[in-house]
């Protein structure tokens, strides 16, 4: 499963409702204003690093750059381009939460 989260951690509780469900092998995948919850200095840090311990997290390369995040994020944390989001969409059963 594929778990997309769009919206800000700083605005919606999307990704702590989305890390509770996750399973061992889903993948999740930050877009838009999701990406704010990859960054090294924010709250949600450890959730996400706790994530990445079992599951890949992916976030959308040209929203981190649009959002002025570059260097920013969590080490380990993979980035992808419009033809990497199209894999994983392909790739697996989706699930967006907003």
């Amino acid at each position: 499963m594929l778990h997309m989260i769009n919206q800000s951690p700083f605005r919606a509780p999307s990704i702590e409702t989305a890390m509770r469900f996750i399973q061992a092998a889903d993948v999740v995948l930050l877009t838009e204003d999701g990406v704010y919850g990859a960054q090294s200095s924010q709250k949600y840090a450890d959730l996400i690093k706790n994530t990445m311990a079992n599951n890949e997290v992916y976030v959308l390369g040209p929203d981190v750059k649009a959002r002025g995040l570059e260097g920013k994020l969590l080490d380990g944390i993979k980035t992808v381009d419009y033809e990497g989001f199209v894999d994983l969409v392909e790739k697996h059963n989706v699930n967006t939460w907003l």
